[in-house]
């Protein structure tokens, strides 16, 4: 059975889809007139002008520019997929718990956005040459900026509230969760070269922490997606309070190695970025080592502060069993 939360009362509530008070209308073009429904509108259309404006002058070359085009056309389609699905009101024949769905993805998109906004212009756009395919990439970086506002103003919406009975994963563990994935996406991508920790077992245990943990957040989230919380041999609050304490305790092991190990010229690393030798030149599409580092470091204490807030939320809420 799907696990659902309220902070200190069971509540009946009618749930609105805007999240601001109005009646949820389904299975009608009426339902683009409403607040969420014309905030997902102007998702659809800044991610679709963000890839379009990049693909009418090929800007997008190199792993950054990929990413980007990526984050775009992704979100451009999820999105897509949703305003369908509530137009013709096939909500109960969705695949996925759409109590959980649209605001898991909300927050995917928004935290892909946000990427997409930061790493497309500081190690794409800024080595363009004058002209129109730079004028386009500076173009497609605003729009990109506002899907992330409007992916984010959704999260804001439909979160869950004080007293509201709702999904899991509109509550701040679950957005946490998504979070907690997200940032371990962003670290294995920077991690992708076995040369950051090959042969010394300190680094290759902070791979091992970063592994775990997303994979226990990660089957967190698809449990709540697909209402199969009951299907644990315990009870899934024991399961989130015991996921968020071990990876607490994972990262906090991790937050030492890693900078000690990758920063310490005692155990083999480098105190200052002019002593690596790949980041004495300034390369579009690249990243140096010493800077991959340094993302990693900050991405795992980062995460650290999200397990420990995680921690704290979930032994704070209620969970009851509908």
């Amino acid at each position: 059975m799907p696990v659902t939360v309220t902070r200190t009362t069971i509540t009946t509530t009618t749930s609105s889809s805007s999240g601001l008070g109005s009646p949820t209308i389904v299975g009608s073009p009426r339902a683009l007139t409403q607040p969420l429904g014309l905030l997902r509108l102007l998702q659809l259309l800044s991610t679709c002008v963000a890839f379009s404006l990049v693909a009418s002058v090929g800007a997008w070359t190199g792993a950054m520019g990929n990413w980007s085009m990526f984050t775009w056309c992704f979100c451009f389609s999820v999105t897509l997929i949703i305003l369908i699905v509530e137009l013709c009101g096939l909500q109960a024949r969705f695949p996925l718990s759409w109590r959980n769905f649209p605001i898991t993805y909300a927050c995917y998109a928004a935290l892909f956005c946000l990427s997409a906004s930061i790493i497309y212009p500081t190690t794409y756009v800024q080595f363009l040459s004058h002209g129109r395919s730079r004028d386009h990439a500076i173009a497609a970086t605003t729009f990109s900026c506002i899907a992330c506002v409007a992916y984010a103003t959704e999260v804001a919406w439909t979160r869950a509230r004080p007293g509201e009975i709702t999904g899991y994963m509109a509550t701040v563990p679950g957005l946490l969760k998504v979070l907690e994935t997200f940032v371990a996406c962003v670290i294995f991508a920077f991690i992708g070269g076995p040369s950051l920790y090959q042969d010394k077992p300190a680094l290759e245990w902070c791979v091992a922490v970063y592994s775990i943990c997303f994979i226990l957040a990660a089957v967190a989230i698809l449990l709540n997606l697909g209402d199969c919380t009951n299907i644990l041999p315990i009870s899934f609050p024991s399961f989130l309070s015991g996921l968020a304490l071990l990876s607490v305790l994972l990262y906090a092991t991790a937050i030492v190695l890693w900078p000690l190990y990758q920063f310490s010229e005692r155990h083999g690393g480098h105190s200052r970025r002019y002593s690596d030798v790949g980041c004495s030149n300034r390369h579009a599409y690249y990243v140096c080592n010493w800077d991959r580092r340094l993302a990693v470091a900050i991405l795992t204490a980062i995460n650290l502060l999200a397990y420990l807030a995680d921690l704290v939320y979930s032994a704070r809420l209620v969970f009851v069993r509908v």
